[in-house]
């Protein structure tokens, strides 16, 4: 076991906390990949209306739950030492990944068996997510900060595309697999995490906020609960934006999180200290963040439908095969995230932050403007070189825009802004889903009716059948392309499928009608999803050129400096507190020459 002092312990520190965010972000894409082989594995079927809530919530709850729990439990960390917070989550991710995989029941009780334990799982994930940078923070000096963050960030982002790749090759094995890959890799994480790292951040004892706590919580999850159920349809509309418990969800969750702020503006010891967004670089840094994650996770989803849906099955693919293809078709994606994410940590530690991550959000609005203007059935090599780009924007923004965030504030409040970066990429995700499918079911719905109406009685379907099907919400069609089905062959049926001359049934169902039925009008909804995607990554690439002046190596940051600044103005952004301890000794580079990261025993914790 190294000492925090051992020159090789902030490596251990890196590689440690690189596995657990690399596993957290893998578990929810792996899914996302697998959930048409999980859906036959359980013998439920996705396409049945009632069991499209099924579907959303083993989709989205894992996110929302890290989105509303990555800030407590940052703080946690920041009181009762992020090194426990973090071991803790991993025991408890390994743990339920071995739960998952023995899923007894079928139907809606398995479908409800995974999603109450992916909940639990999402609990160790944002454990892990919420501690990790924080943990990366104090370990290295400034010098390298950004070189260390850029490789665990970039691990965290590439490890959502990697998933989709290892989950399209486990479940064509066993779906179960998908969570029995997580158990090696979650035993030997645990084990190495109790024995090899140390808190070696300031602690500082506080109370619970617990009202700020129960508030964020609910709020959270009642604004993003309604956007999950907003894009379903509800009486007669295409999707449930009408739906009064969307509307509660929506209006009462927005008031529930004014209350929320409310409360921070005024308890001694703030669970998401509001004084932290008077520091430009926080906040813009943030903001920034936001939008890009709304902006990564919308370009995802679009891009598995695309493929899975239109694409792949128009050169030769089988439905049941195309996840596995989406996610290798994805790889240069995540090679670009892989390329740019340490490379810019480096170069941002040498040459500053902003610039990096401007200039990668600007990269990633030109991928999405070159995205628009490819046709539906694109030549591969053109696509390659876009997602390649975007992927290279990605890592460029990422490592730096972190770097910046985290060093910004004081290390006392490193768990508690650790957890609040984790909170908007991760609500980012959750936001995305429902932007963009909306988005997109609103251009579907402007020109799928006359498509599919057309196109079936041109194939000798009888007009009022044919309008009956025209008149479904486009969200199923929308569903069925996502998760790689043909729902042809479902919607007609056996009995009109069967009254069609041969040849009429076989185009039918063949692999080429349903895609180029669906293609334009899929494309007329992709042009509202990309210019809404490119407009938010030129926000936020303004957005981090409001930081002030960059750093170079030869001018780091004092953390001791900015950490008497910052908490000076926490102090005065508390009025009713009582006078604060004297603080304890910061990590960093002290006026003695003491080694960046290293502070007296009795300030490590456990």
């Amino acid at each position: 076991m190294l000492s925090v002092d051992h020159p090789r312990y902030k490596w251990i520190a890196l590689s440690n906390t690189t596995l657990g965010t690399l596993l957290a972000t893998v578990n929810a894409s792996i899914v996302l990949i697998s959930l048409p082989a999980i859906f036959k594995g359980i013998e439920l079927n996705p396409l049945e209306p009632g069991n499209v809530s099924y579907l959303l919530w083993m989709l989205m709850g894992y996110m929302l739950v890290t989105a509303v729990l990555v800030v407590t439990l940052g703080r946690l960390g920041d009181m009762y030492g992020r090194v426990k917070i973090y071991n803790a989550g991993f025991a408890i991710f390994t743990l339920t990944s071995i739960i998952l995989s023995l899923d007894p029941f079928t139907g809606g009780s398995g479908a409800l068996w995974l999603i109450g334990w992916r909940v639990l799982q999402a609990i160790g994930g944002a454990m892990l997510m919420a501690n990790s940078a924080a943990i990366i923070t104090d370990a290295f000096s400034a010098r390298q900060r950004g070189m260390a963050l850029g490789v665990n960030i970039v691990s965290a982002l590439a490890g959502s595309f990697i998933g989709l790749v290892a989950g399209g090759v486990l479940a064509e094995w066993d779906w179960r697999s998908i969570f029995w890959v997580n158990i090696p890799l979650g035993v030997l994480g645990t084990v190495w995490a109790y024995r090899s790292l140390h808190d070696t951040g300031v602690r500082r004892t506080a109370k619970i906020d617990w009202w700020g706590n129960a508030t964020f919580a609910v709020g959270l999850t009642a604004v993003l609960a309604a956007i999950t159920y907003g894009i379903q349809p509800y009486g007669g509309h295409t999707m449930g934006w009408t739906n009064p418990w969307v509307l509660a969800g929506l209006i009462g969750g927005g008031a529930v999180l004014v209350a929320f702020g409310l409360i921070e503006a005024r308890v001694t010891e703030p669970m998401f200290p509001l004084a932290l967004f008077r520091n430009i670089a926080f906040t813009s840094g943030n903001a920034a963040n936001l939008l890009a994650s709304v902006a990564r996770g919308g370009l995802q989803f679009m891009l598995i439908i695309w493929l899975q849906g239109i694409w792949l099955p128009l050169h030769g693919y089988s439905y049941e095969s195309t996840p596995l293809w989406a996610g290798i078709y994805l790889v240069p994606m995540t090679v670009g995230f892989l390329a740019a994410g340490p490379l810019s940590g480096a170069l941002s530690d040498r040459f500053g932050p902003r610039l990096f991550a401007s200039g990668g959000l600007v990269l990633m609005a030109i991928s999405f403007a070159g995205l628009l203007v490819l046709p539906g059935d694109f030549a591969y090599p053109a696509f390659a070189t876009l997602i390649f780009i975007n992927g290279v924007g990605g890592g460029l923004f990422s490592a730096p825009n972190t770097s910046l965030v985290m060093s910004s504030v004081p290390a006392n409040m490193r768990g508690a802004a650790s957890g609040m970066r984790a909170t908007f990429m991760n609500a980012g995700q959750v936001l995305s889903i429902g932007v963009f499918f909306s988005l997109m079911v609103a251009g579907l719905a402007s020109s799928l009716p006359d498509t599919l109406t057309s196109g079936l009685t041109a194939q000798g379907v009888p007009a009022a059948t044919a309008a009956g099907i025209a008149a479904l919400p486009p969200v199923g069609t929308l569903f069925a392309a996502f998760l790689g089905y043909n729902p042809i062959a479902e919607l007609l049926g056996p009995q009109v499928l069967g009254a069609l001359p041969p040849a009429n049934a076989a185009r039918l169902t063949g692999l080429e009608f349903f895609p180029r039925l669906i293609s334009e009008p899929f494309h007329d909804g992709l042009i509202i999803v990309f210019w809404l995607a490119i407009a938010m990554a030129l926000v936020g690439a303004a957005a981090s050129l409001l930081r002030g002046g960059s750093r170079t190596a030869a001018q780091p940051a004092d953390p001791v400096t900015e950490d008497a600044e910052l908490r000076a103005e926490l102090v005065e952004s508390q009025p009713f507190a009582p006078s604060a301890p004297e603080p304890e000794p910061l990590d960093g580079p002290s006026a003695q020459g003491a080694p960046a990261g290293a502070v007296p025993a009795e300030g490590r914790g456990a």
